[in-house]
């Protein structure tokens, strides 16, 4: 099975911050599966590393005040275009990201506190048809 991941996941450096979080759990993914990587924002052409950004309503803005949801929505356009393209049935995404969080996400005033909600990215996967999953749920996959 083809399954779409955050590629910052699987050790990529294409955080916010500059940096991966790459998890073991999603890693060993790979030893069943064929992990497609891919990262949102560097799609949608943000640069890495970038202001961290929030959903603020229906707009994504970074700390500098700037609107950054054409490039969030770009992004986000690119992974299901991908998914649809490799045959992803199932995604599993970088949870509170404003793009990739699929359960909960911050609440927009960057003081951490988190709410339920999901990323642009994960919306749109999922109206697509794709099955997200945040990486604290990658052992519930089907095994197939």
């Amino acid at each position: 099975m083809k399954i779409l991941v955050s590629a910052c996941l699987l050790g990529r450096p294409c955080r916010y911050d500059g940096r991966s979080v790459p998890h073991g759990e999603v890693i060993a993914l790979g030893e069943k599966h064929t992990l497609v990587p891919f990262c949102p924002e560097q799609a949608g052409g943000l640069p890495t590393p970038r202001p961290p950004a929030e959903l603020q309503g229906e707009r994504i803005v970074n700390t500098l005040g700037r609107d950054v949801t054409e490039e969030y929505r770009r992004g986000a356009l690119a992974a299901v275009d991908l998914a649809k393209e490799q045959g992803c049935r199932w995604a599993v995404l970088k949870e509170r990201s404003p793009s990739c969080g699929p359960r909960e996400i911050y609440d927009g005033s960057f003081s951490r506190t988190l709410v339920p909600g999901k990323g642009l990215t994960a919306l749109l996967l999922e109206e697509a048809g794709v099955r997200v999953l945040g990486e604290s749920e990658a052992g519930s996959l089907p095994r197939k």
